[in-house]
Protein backbone atom coordinates (compact mmCIF):
# COMPACT_ATOMS: atom_id res chain seq x y z
CA UNK A 1 0.00 0.00 0.00
CA UNK A 2 1.37 3.24 -0.91
CA UNK A 3 1.50 5.98 1.88
CA UNK A 4 3.17 9.13 2.39
CA UNK A 5 5.26 10.17 5.16
CA UNK A 6 3.37 11.17 8.73
CA UNK A 7 6.38 12.98 9.61
CA UNK A 8 9.35 14.32 9.22
CA UNK A 9 11.34 11.12 11.26
CA UNK A 10 8.84 8.95 9.08
CA UNK A 11 10.57 9.78 5.86
CA UNK A 12 13.56 7.51 5.99
CA UNK A 13 11.05 4.83 4.31
CA UNK A 14 8.01 5.07 2.43
CA UNK A 15 6.40 4.38 -0.68
CA UNK A 16 6.29 7.27 -3.47
CA UNK A 17 4.23 9.70 -2.02
CA UNK A 18 2.45 10.89 -5.31
CA UNK A 19 0.99 13.30 -3.96
CA UNK A 20 3.76 15.91 -4.35
CA UNK A 21 3.16 15.67 -8.22
CA UNK A 22 -0.56 16.91 -7.47
CA UNK A 23 0.93 19.62 -6.04
CA UNK A 24 3.55 20.64 -9.17
CA UNK A 25 6.50 19.66 -7.14
CA UNK A 26 7.63 17.01 -9.29
CA UNK A 27 7.13 15.72 -12.78
CA UNK A 28 4.00 13.28 -13.41
CA UNK A 29 4.12 10.52 -16.55
CA UNK A 30 2.84 12.53 -18.88
CA UNK A 31 6.04 15.29 -18.84
CA UNK A 32 8.54 12.34 -18.42
CA UNK A 33 9.65 12.44 -22.24
CA UNK A 34 9.88 16.59 -21.93
CA UNK A 35 13.64 18.31 -22.01
CA UNK A 36 15.92 17.34 -18.98
CA UNK A 37 15.68 21.41 -17.65
CA UNK A 38 12.23 21.42 -17.90
CA UNK A 39 11.96 18.91 -15.18
CA UNK A 40 14.95 19.23 -13.28
CA UNK A 41 15.64 19.07 -9.48
CA UNK A 42 16.45 22.53 -9.24
CA UNK A 43 12.57 22.90 -10.38
CA UNK A 44 11.22 20.60 -8.15
CA UNK A 45 13.17 21.87 -5.55
CA UNK A 46 12.74 25.53 -5.90
CA UNK A 47 9.51 25.20 -3.65
CA UNK A 48 11.54 24.40 -0.90
CA UNK A 49 14.09 26.53 -1.44
CA UNK A 50 12.95 28.94 2.04
CA UNK A 51 13.43 29.57 5.46
CA UNK A 52 11.18 27.26 7.62
CA UNK A 53 10.17 24.51 4.93
CA UNK A 54 10.94 20.99 6.11
CA UNK A 55 13.59 19.65 4.72
CA UNK A 56 12.26 15.92 3.93
CA UNK A 57 9.49 17.73 1.61
CA UNK A 58 12.83 18.81 -0.25
CA UNK A 59 14.47 16.06 -0.14
CA UNK A 60 11.49 13.71 -1.29
CA UNK A 61 10.93 16.25 -4.12
CA UNK A 62 14.19 15.31 -5.00
CA UNK A 63 14.28 11.81 -5.43
CA UNK A 64 10.94 11.32 -6.77
CA UNK A 65 12.38 13.95 -9.62
CA UNK A 66 14.86 11.86 -10.46
CA UNK A 67 13.48 8.22 -9.97
CA UNK A 68 10.30 9.67 -12.12
CA UNK A 69 12.46 11.04 -14.53
CA UNK A 70 14.75 8.50 -15.24
CA UNK A 71 11.88 5.78 -14.94
CA UNK A 72 12.87 3.63 -12.29
CA UNK A 73 10.67 1.44 -9.77
CA UNK A 74 12.47 2.80 -6.60
CA UNK A 75 15.10 5.55 -4.64
CA UNK A 76 17.17 6.19 -1.98
CA UNK A 77 19.23 9.09 -1.30
CA UNK A 78 21.51 8.27 1.34
CA UNK A 79 23.83 11.30 3.11
CA UNK A 80 27.79 10.60 3.47
CA UNK A 81 29.52 11.15 7.24
CA UNK A 82 32.45 11.37 6.18
CA UNK A 83 34.44 10.85 9.67
CA UNK A 84 33.07 7.60 10.50
CA UNK A 85 32.66 6.25 6.71
CA UNK A 86 29.24 5.43 6.76
CA UNK A 87 25.97 6.45 4.46
CA UNK A 88 22.74 6.82 6.06
CA UNK A 89 19.27 6.74 4.05
CA UNK A 90 17.08 9.74 4.57
CA UNK A 91 14.45 9.27 1.74
CA UNK A 92 13.62 5.66 0.70
CA UNK A 93 11.25 4.15 -1.10
CA UNK A 94 11.44 1.02 0.72
CA UNK A 95 8.37 0.75 3.40
CA UNK A 96 9.56 -2.36 4.62
CA UNK A 97 12.40 -0.92 6.73
CA UNK A 98 12.95 1.99 8.24
CA UNK A 99 16.47 3.30 7.94
CA UNK A 100 19.62 1.70 5.98
CA UNK A 101 22.94 2.27 7.08
CA UNK A 102 25.95 1.70 5.18
CA UNK A 103 30.16 1.38 5.58
CA UNK A 104 31.48 2.72 2.50
CA UNK A 105 32.51 -0.13 0.59
CA UNK A 106 29.71 -1.91 1.43
CA UNK A 107 27.27 -2.95 -1.46
CA UNK A 108 26.68 -0.98 -4.61
CA UNK A 109 26.07 2.28 -2.66
CA UNK A 110 28.85 2.27 -0.52
CA UNK A 111 31.47 1.27 -3.26
CA UNK A 112 29.86 4.43 -5.32
CA UNK A 113 30.62 6.62 -1.96
CA UNK A 114 34.04 4.97 -1.68
CA UNK A 115 34.82 5.77 -5.35
CA UNK A 116 32.67 8.46 -6.72
CA UNK A 117 32.11 6.97 -9.71
CA UNK A 118 28.48 6.12 -11.52
CA UNK A 119 27.80 2.79 -11.44
CA UNK A 120 24.81 0.87 -13.69
CA UNK A 121 24.46 -2.63 -12.90
CA UNK A 122 22.61 -4.28 -15.21
CA UNK A 123 22.16 -7.78 -13.05
CA UNK A 124 22.87 -7.23 -9.45
CA UNK A 125 22.94 -10.71 -8.43
CA UNK A 126 25.59 -11.63 -10.42
CA UNK A 127 27.55 -8.69 -9.12
CA UNK A 128 29.96 -9.07 -5.97
CA UNK A 129 29.48 -5.84 -5.10
CA UNK A 130 25.65 -6.13 -4.47
CA UNK A 131 25.12 -7.10 -0.87
CA UNK A 132 21.06 -8.71 -0.87
CA UNK A 133 20.82 -8.24 2.48
CA UNK A 134 18.39 -5.91 2.04
CA UNK A 135 15.92 -8.03 -0.96
CA UNK A 136 16.26 -10.57 1.96
CA UNK A 137 14.82 -8.43 4.57
CA UNK A 138 12.10 -6.85 2.67
CA UNK A 139 11.18 -9.27 0.05
CA UNK A 140 11.98 -7.19 -2.91
CA UNK A 141 13.54 -7.93 -5.91
CA UNK A 142 16.13 -5.67 -7.91
CA UNK A 143 16.76 -6.61 -11.52
CA UNK A 144 19.05 -3.11 -12.35
CA UNK A 145 20.78 -0.62 -10.44
CA UNK A 146 22.09 2.92 -11.82
CA UNK A 147 23.86 4.55 -8.53
CA UNK A 148 25.66 7.68 -8.66
CA UNK A 149 27.46 9.86 -6.01
CA UNK A 150 26.16 13.63 -5.15
CA UNK A 151 29.22 16.04 -5.50
CA UNK A 152 29.35 19.00 -3.46
CA UNK A 153 31.14 22.44 -5.40
CA UNK A 154 34.16 21.08 -3.98
CA UNK A 155 34.34 17.78 -5.85
CA UNK A 156 33.50 16.12 -2.12
CA UNK A 157 30.99 13.24 -2.23
CA UNK A 158 28.09 14.72 -0.06
CA UNK A 159 25.92 11.49 -0.73
CA UNK A 160 24.54 8.72 -2.93
CA UNK A 161 21.01 8.23 -5.21
CA UNK A 162 20.62 4.67 -5.43
CA UNK A 163 17.67 3.81 -8.49
CA UNK A 164 16.53 0.31 -9.11
CA UNK A 165 14.56 -1.48 -11.42
CA UNK A 166 14.54 0.19 -14.91
CA UNK A 167 11.19 0.14 -16.47
CA UNK A 168 12.43 -1.15 -19.63
CA UNK A 169 14.85 -3.58 -17.80
CA UNK A 170 18.16 -1.91 -17.69
CA UNK A 171 19.54 1.69 -17.71
CA UNK A 172 21.51 2.66 -20.99
CA UNK A 173 24.18 4.75 -21.74
CA UNK A 174 21.63 8.03 -22.01
CA UNK A 175 20.42 7.22 -18.46
CA UNK A 176 24.05 7.56 -16.90
CA UNK A 177 24.61 11.20 -19.05
CA UNK A 178 21.17 12.12 -17.38
CA UNK A 179 21.90 10.56 -13.94
CA UNK A 180 25.02 12.55 -13.80
CA UNK A 181 23.55 15.78 -14.75
CA UNK A 182 20.33 15.49 -12.36
CA UNK A 183 23.30 14.34 -9.27
CA UNK A 184 24.72 17.96 -10.29
CA UNK A 185 21.47 19.37 -9.43
CA UNK A 186 20.95 17.63 -6.28
CA UNK A 187 24.21 18.52 -5.31
CA UNK A 188 23.34 22.21 -5.80
CA UNK A 189 20.12 21.73 -3.85
CA UNK A 190 22.07 20.23 -1.16
CA UNK A 191 24.02 23.16 -0.74
CA UNK A 192 21.14 25.41 -0.36
CA UNK A 193 20.39 24.21 2.49
CA UNK A 194 21.06 24.55 6.55
CA UNK A 195 21.61 20.63 6.22
CA UNK A 196 24.91 21.14 3.96
CA UNK A 197 27.04 22.88 6.69
CA UNK A 198 26.82 19.55 8.44
CA UNK A 199 27.31 17.63 5.58
CA UNK A 200 30.54 19.29 4.95
CA UNK A 201 31.68 19.30 8.82
CA UNK A 202 31.31 15.57 8.48
CA UNK A 203 33.62 14.93 5.28
CA UNK A 204 36.90 14.65 4.60
CA UNK A 205 38.17 18.80 5.12
CA UNK A 206 35.98 19.41 7.99
CA UNK A 207 35.24 22.08 10.68
CA UNK A 208 36.61 20.77 13.58
CA UNK A 209 33.29 21.75 16.01
CA UNK A 210 33.20 18.44 18.55
CA UNK A 211 35.36 15.84 19.79
CA UNK A 212 33.07 12.68 18.65
CA UNK A 213 31.52 12.02 15.01
CA UNK A 214 28.22 12.30 15.47
CA UNK A 215 25.47 9.06 15.05
CA UNK A 216 23.68 10.78 11.68
CA UNK A 217 22.27 13.89 10.28
CA UNK A 218 19.85 16.12 12.00
CA UNK A 219 17.67 17.96 10.73
CA UNK A 220 14.23 18.99 10.25
CA UNK A 221 13.55 22.60 8.93
CA UNK A 222 15.47 24.28 6.07
CA UNK A 223 17.60 27.20 7.45
CA UNK A 224 15.89 26.36 11.46
CA UNK A 225 19.13 24.57 12.96
CA UNK A 226 19.16 22.56 15.97
CA UNK A 227 17.98 19.71 16.79
CA UNK A 228 18.05 19.74 21.19
CA UNK A 229 15.25 18.65 23.41
CA UNK A 230 13.79 22.31 23.95
CA UNK A 231 14.16 23.11 20.03
CA UNK A 232 12.08 19.56 19.34
CA UNK A 233 9.18 20.45 21.30
CA UNK A 234 9.33 23.52 19.39
CA UNK A 235 9.06 21.74 16.01
CA UNK A 236 6.32 19.59 17.37
CA UNK A 237 4.27 22.52 18.03
CA UNK A 238 5.06 24.24 14.33
CA UNK A 239 3.90 20.69 12.68
CA UNK A 240 0.08 20.47 14.61
CA UNK A 241 -0.20 24.12 13.71
CA UNK A 242 0.85 24.63 10.56
CA UNK A 243 -1.58 22.27 9.29
CA UNK A 244 -4.57 24.47 10.36
CA UNK A 245 -5.57 28.19 10.57
CA UNK A 246 -5.30 28.84 14.08
CA UNK A 247 -3.80 32.08 15.22
CA UNK A 248 -0.13 31.64 16.94
CA UNK A 249 1.51 33.27 19.26
CA UNK A 250 5.46 33.08 19.96
CA UNK A 251 7.21 34.03 22.50
CA UNK A 252 10.75 34.78 23.14
CA UNK A 253 13.80 36.51 24.16
CA UNK A 254 15.28 38.75 21.23
CA UNK A 255 16.99 37.14 18.78
CA UNK A 256 15.77 33.83 18.89
CA UNK A 257 14.83 33.09 15.57
CA UNK A 258 10.99 33.95 16.07
CA UNK A 259 10.19 35.24 12.96
CA UNK A 260 11.95 32.34 11.24
CA UNK A 261 9.60 29.68 13.10
CA UNK A 262 6.47 32.22 12.17
CA UNK A 263 7.84 31.40 8.18
CA UNK A 264 7.95 27.84 9.67
CA UNK A 265 4.48 27.94 10.24
CA UNK A 266 3.36 29.51 7.40
CA UNK A 267 5.59 27.55 4.39
CA UNK A 268 4.78 24.29 5.61
CA UNK A 269 0.68 25.24 5.57
CA UNK A 270 -2.01 24.92 3.02
CA UNK A 271 -1.40 28.95 2.50
CA UNK A 272 2.35 28.02 1.69
CA UNK A 273 1.82 29.37 -2.05
CA UNK A 274 0.02 32.62 -1.03
CA UNK A 275 1.86 35.89 0.75
CA UNK A 276 3.86 36.17 4.12
CA UNK A 277 3.65 39.10 5.56
CA UNK A 278 4.99 40.98 7.90
CA UNK A 279 4.42 44.22 10.51
CA UNK A 280 7.10 44.84 12.99
CA UNK A 281 5.68 46.91 15.53
CA UNK A 282 8.96 48.60 17.04
CA UNK A 283 9.69 50.12 13.89
CA UNK A 284 6.74 52.51 12.92
CA UNK A 285 5.38 55.75 14.65
CA UNK A 286 1.93 55.17 16.76
CA UNK A 287 0.31 57.36 14.25
CA UNK A 288 1.45 55.30 11.12
CA UNK A 289 0.70 51.87 12.95
CA UNK A 290 -3.26 51.22 11.93
CA UNK A 291 -2.46 53.38 8.02
CA UNK A 292 0.62 50.28 7.65
CA UNK A 293 -2.20 47.89 8.98
CA UNK A 294 -5.20 48.52 7.39
CA UNK A 295 -4.52 51.10 4.65
CA UNK A 296 -6.26 54.42 3.88
CA UNK A 297 -8.33 55.94 1.60
CA UNK A 298 -8.26 58.41 -0.62
CA UNK A 299 -9.05 61.79 1.19
CA UNK A 300 -8.47 60.30 4.61
CA UNK A 301 -5.75 63.05 5.58
CA UNK A 302 -3.69 65.60 3.89
CA UNK A 303 -1.42 63.91 1.09
CA UNK A 304 -4.04 61.36 1.02
CA UNK A 305 -4.39 61.53 -2.77
CA UNK A 306 -5.30 57.69 -3.57
CA UNK A 307 -6.35 54.37 -1.65
CA UNK A 308 -3.93 52.17 -0.25
CA UNK A 309 -3.69 48.91 0.85
CA UNK A 310 -2.70 47.78 4.07
CA UNK A 311 -0.80 44.69 5.29
CA UNK A 312 -4.05 43.10 6.36
CA UNK A 313 -4.84 43.34 2.87
CA UNK A 314 -1.16 42.45 1.48
CA UNK A 315 -1.59 39.42 3.35
CA UNK A 316 -5.04 37.91 1.68
CA UNK A 317 -5.06 34.52 1.40
CA UNK A 318 -2.14 34.46 3.32
CA UNK A 319 -0.27 34.95 7.02
CA UNK A 320 0.21 37.97 8.46
CA UNK A 321 3.20 37.94 10.94
CA UNK A 322 2.91 40.93 13.62
CA UNK A 323 5.72 41.29 15.40
CA UNK A 324 6.29 42.61 18.72
CA UNK A 325 2.42 42.95 19.24
CA UNK A 326 3.12 43.81 22.49
CA UNK A 327 3.74 47.55 21.01
CA UNK A 328 0.74 47.79 19.51
CA UNK A 329 -1.43 50.98 20.78
CA UNK A 330 -4.04 49.84 22.65
CA UNK A 331 -6.72 51.96 20.17
CA UNK A 332 -5.07 49.45 17.56
CA UNK A 333 -5.73 46.23 19.55
CA UNK A 334 -9.62 46.32 19.38
CA UNK A 335 -9.07 47.01 15.84
CA UNK A 336 -7.03 44.17 15.29
CA UNK A 337 -9.36 41.76 17.83
CA UNK A 338 -12.61 42.43 15.13
CA UNK A 339 -10.31 41.50 12.31
CA UNK A 340 -9.64 38.07 14.36
CA UNK A 341 -13.03 37.34 15.49
CA UNK A 342 -14.99 38.56 12.72
CA UNK A 343 -11.87 38.79 9.55
CA UNK A 344 -13.41 42.07 8.83
CA UNK A 345 -11.92 45.82 9.00
CA UNK A 346 -12.27 49.52 7.22
CA UNK A 347 -9.17 50.84 5.69
CA UNK A 348 -8.66 54.36 7.48
CA UNK A 349 -10.66 56.97 6.46
CA UNK A 350 -13.34 54.45 4.97
CA UNK A 351 -16.77 53.07 5.56
CA UNK A 352 -16.63 49.77 3.43
CA UNK A 353 -16.19 46.72 5.13
CA UNK A 354 -13.61 44.66 3.85
CA UNK A 355 -13.37 40.57 4.63
CA UNK A 356 -9.95 39.79 5.61
CA UNK A 357 -8.42 36.15 4.73
CA UNK A 358 -5.71 36.09 6.35
CA UNK A 359 -4.07 33.30 9.17
CA UNK A 360 -2.28 35.90 11.99
CA UNK A 361 0.70 35.16 13.66
CA UNK A 362 2.00 37.01 16.49
CA UNK A 363 5.64 37.12 18.29
CA UNK A 364 6.18 39.26 21.14
CA UNK A 365 9.94 38.98 23.72
CA UNK A 366 7.68 40.84 26.72
CA UNK A 367 4.93 39.32 29.21
CA UNK A 368 2.31 40.14 27.80
CA UNK A 369 -0.20 38.87 30.87
CA UNK A 370 2.27 41.73 33.25
CA UNK A 371 0.98 44.26 30.46
CA UNK A 372 -2.77 42.66 30.81
CA UNK A 373 -2.11 43.64 34.96
CA UNK A 374 -1.11 47.34 33.96
CA UNK A 375 -3.92 47.69 31.80
CA UNK A 376 -1.51 47.69 28.54
CA UNK A 377 -2.50 45.21 26.99
CA UNK A 378 -6.38 44.21 26.35
CA UNK A 379 -6.84 40.29 27.77
CA UNK A 380 -9.05 39.41 25.23
CA UNK A 381 -7.52 39.91 22.24
CA UNK A 382 -4.12 37.80 24.58
CA UNK A 383 -6.74 35.08 24.38
CA UNK A 384 -7.17 35.78 21.14
CA UNK A 385 -3.68 35.30 19.57
CA UNK A 386 -2.78 32.75 22.21
CA UNK A 387 -4.78 29.84 20.39
CA UNK A 388 -1.58 28.46 19.85
CA UNK A 389 1.46 29.28 21.93
CA UNK A 390 4.80 28.24 21.06
CA UNK A 391 7.87 29.42 23.67
CA UNK A 392 10.95 29.64 22.34
CA UNK A 393 14.31 28.72 24.32
CA UNK A 394 17.16 31.40 24.57
CA UNK A 395 20.30 29.74 22.92
CA UNK A 396 21.59 29.53 26.71
CA UNK A 397 18.72 26.82 27.52
CA UNK A 398 19.16 25.06 24.58
CA UNK A 399 22.72 23.10 25.22
CA UNK A 400 25.89 22.58 23.93
CA UNK A 401 25.27 20.88 20.56
CA UNK A 402 22.77 23.22 19.29
CA UNK A 403 25.25 26.10 19.60
CA UNK A 404 28.06 24.09 18.09
CA UNK A 405 25.71 22.99 14.93
CA UNK A 406 24.89 26.56 14.53
CA UNK A 407 28.80 27.72 14.32
CA UNK A 408 29.05 24.61 11.80
CA UNK A 409 26.02 26.57 9.91
CA UNK A 410 27.28 30.19 10.10
CA UNK A 411 30.80 29.13 9.25
CA UNK A 412 29.57 27.60 6.19
CA UNK A 413 27.45 30.36 5.42
CA UNK A 414 29.32 33.36 5.57
CA UNK A 415 32.69 31.72 4.71
CA UNK A 416 30.83 30.90 1.43
CA UNK A 417 29.51 34.59 1.59
CA UNK A 418 32.63 36.16 1.80
CA UNK A 419 34.70 33.48 -0.20
CA UNK A 420 37.11 32.95 3.00
CA UNK A 421 38.41 29.41 2.97
CA UNK A 422 37.93 28.61 6.65
CA UNK A 423 37.99 24.95 7.59
CA UNK A 424 38.80 24.99 11.62
CA UNK A 425 37.05 26.83 14.81
CA UNK A 426 39.82 26.55 17.73
CA UNK A 427 39.36 24.50 20.59
CA UNK A 428 39.91 27.90 22.72
CA UNK A 429 37.20 29.90 20.36
CA UNK A 430 35.25 26.82 21.06
CA UNK A 431 35.76 27.54 24.87
CA UNK A 432 35.03 30.99 24.79
CA UNK A 433 31.72 30.40 22.94
CA UNK A 434 30.40 28.20 24.93
CA UNK A 435 31.28 29.67 28.10
CA UNK A 436 29.39 32.93 26.45
CA UNK A 437 25.83 33.24 28.07
CA UNK A 438 24.72 35.08 24.57
CA UNK A 439 22.15 37.82 25.95
CA UNK A 440 21.59 38.62 22.41
CA UNK A 441 21.05 34.88 21.38
CA UNK A 442 21.56 33.28 18.01
CA UNK A 443 21.67 36.96 16.55
CA UNK A 444 24.47 38.04 18.63
CA UNK A 445 26.30 34.53 17.62
CA UNK A 446 25.66 35.03 14.11
CA UNK A 447 26.90 38.33 14.13
CA UNK A 448 30.21 36.94 16.33
CA UNK A 449 30.79 34.46 13.56
CA UNK A 450 31.00 36.53 10.47
CA UNK A 451 33.15 39.44 11.98
CA UNK A 452 35.37 36.23 12.63
CA UNK A 453 34.99 34.76 9.49
CA UNK A 454 35.96 38.41 8.08
CA UNK A 455 38.81 39.16 10.42
CA UNK A 456 40.52 36.14 11.24
CA UNK A 457 44.21 35.80 9.63
CA UNK A 458 44.47 32.17 8.19
CA UNK A 459 41.50 29.06 8.15
CA UNK A 460 41.62 28.63 11.62
CA UNK A 461 39.05 30.94 13.87
CA UNK A 462 41.05 32.02 16.99
CA UNK A 463 39.19 33.14 20.43
CA UNK A 464 40.69 36.43 19.16
CA UNK A 465 38.73 36.84 16.20
CA UNK A 466 35.60 36.53 18.54
CA UNK A 467 34.13 40.08 19.05
CA UNK A 468 32.16 38.87 22.07
CA UNK A 469 31.39 41.61 24.04
CA UNK A 470 32.67 41.81 27.96
CA UNK A 471 29.26 43.42 29.98
CA UNK A 472 29.34 44.93 32.79
CA UNK A 473 26.96 42.92 35.14
CA UNK A 474 24.22 44.34 36.80
CA UNK A 475 23.96 44.91 40.45
CA UNK A 476 21.10 43.04 42.79
CA UNK A 477 18.07 45.37 42.40
CA UNK A 478 18.51 46.81 45.93
CA UNK A 479 21.72 48.19 45.32
CA UNK A 480 21.44 52.11 45.30
CA UNK A 481 23.47 54.34 42.50
CA UNK A 482 26.70 55.59 43.54
CA UNK A 483 28.31 58.76 43.02
CA UNK A 484 26.21 61.85 42.85
CA UNK A 485 23.18 59.91 41.48
CA UNK A 486 19.69 59.52 43.11
CA UNK A 487 19.77 56.72 45.99
CA UNK A 488 16.95 54.12 46.50
CA UNK A 489 14.42 54.90 49.30
CA UNK A 490 15.35 58.56 49.57
CA UNK A 491 12.02 60.43 49.79
CA UNK A 492 13.14 63.48 48.01
CA UNK A 493 13.53 61.42 44.72
CA UNK A 494 10.65 61.14 42.67
CA UNK A 495 9.97 57.94 40.67
CA UNK A 496 10.63 59.34 37.59
CA UNK A 497 14.36 60.32 38.38
CA UNK A 498 14.75 56.63 39.35
CA UNK A 499 13.44 55.39 36.56
CA UNK A 500 15.50 57.31 34.39
CA UNK A 501 18.75 56.73 36.45
CA UNK A 502 17.65 52.95 35.87
CA UNK A 503 17.49 53.41 32.23
CA UNK A 504 20.49 55.23 32.04
CA UNK A 505 22.26 52.56 33.81
CA UNK A 506 21.22 50.11 31.44
CA UNK A 507 21.92 51.66 28.45
CA UNK A 508 25.40 51.79 29.57
CA UNK A 509 25.81 48.17 30.36
CA UNK A 510 24.25 47.92 27.21
CA UNK A 511 26.62 50.01 25.35
CA UNK A 512 24.17 52.58 24.19
CA UNK A 513 22.32 49.75 22.08
CA UNK A 514 18.41 50.52 22.84
CA UNK A 515 17.41 47.20 21.45
CA UNK A 516 18.97 45.45 24.07
CA UNK A 517 18.37 47.65 26.99
CA UNK A 518 14.71 47.86 26.20
CA UNK A 519 14.77 43.22 26.36
CA UNK A 520 16.56 43.91 29.61
CA UNK A 521 13.82 46.21 30.81
CA UNK A 522 10.96 44.22 29.93
CA UNK A 523 10.01 47.34 27.71
CA UNK A 524 8.88 47.84 23.69
CA UNK A 525 11.96 49.60 22.14
CA UNK A 526 8.89 52.26 21.33
CA UNK A 527 8.34 52.60 24.91
CA UNK A 528 11.60 53.73 25.72
CA UNK A 529 12.03 55.86 23.03
CA UNK A 530 9.11 57.96 24.75
CA UNK A 531 10.90 57.50 28.48
CA UNK A 532 13.92 59.49 26.67
CA UNK A 533 12.26 61.82 25.22
CA UNK A 534 10.12 62.65 28.31
CA UNK A 535 13.47 63.02 30.22
CA UNK A 536 15.43 64.70 27.38
CA UNK A 537 12.11 67.75 27.76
Amino acid sequence: MTREPTSPRDSGSFSRPRAWANLGLVSGKDQRASALERDSVALAAAPFLTRGVELDALLVAVVDTIVDRLAAERGTLYLVDGRTRTLSSVVAHLPELERIRLDFGQGIAGTVASEGKVLSVSNPADDPRFDATFDRQTGFSTRSMLVMPIWDSRREVIGVLQLLNAARGRFDAEDEQNAIVLASQAGQVLEATSLYAELRARGPVSLDLTEQPRPGPSYTFNQIVGESAAMQAVYAVVRKAAGTDATVLINGESGTGKELIARAVHVNSPRRGQPFVKLDCTTLPEALIENELFGHERGAFTGADRSTRGKVEAASGGSLFIDEIGELPLALQAKLLRVLQDHEFERVGGTQTIHADIRVICATHRDLLAMIDRGEFREDLYYRIRVVPILLPPLRERGRQDLLRLVEHFVDRYARRHHRAIRQVSPAALERLLSHDFPGNIRELENCIESAVVLCDDATIEADDLPLAVRPRMGSRNSAPVGDGPRLGDPEVSLATLERAHIDAVLDACDGNQSEAARRLGIGRNTLARKLDRGAE
